[in-house]
């Protein structure tokens, strides 16, 4: 599974941080960082993080383009 964030959405509520700590975190107040590549022993934990976004800004997906498409 691949992760993309759409960092333009993004308006760090950081309920990815707090749900999938391993895969995503803040940087400063607003600046999310995270991993791409999601391991299987994370994968439930991402999904349940995009899941929680409140702006749907977490992309999941086998090959997910920065575009989203």
């Amino acid at each position: 599974m691949r992760t993309v964030v759409d960092l333009t959405r993004c308006q760090g509520y950081a309920q990815c941080v707090f749900l999938a700590p391993e895969m995503f975190e803040l940087h400063g107040e607003e600046g999310l960082l995270y991993a791409t590549a999601v391991p299987d022993d994370q994968v439930e934990r991402v999904r349940q993080a995009a899941a929680a976004c409140p702006v749907q800004a977490i992309l999941l997906g086998e090959e997910v383009s920065p575009d989203g498409r």
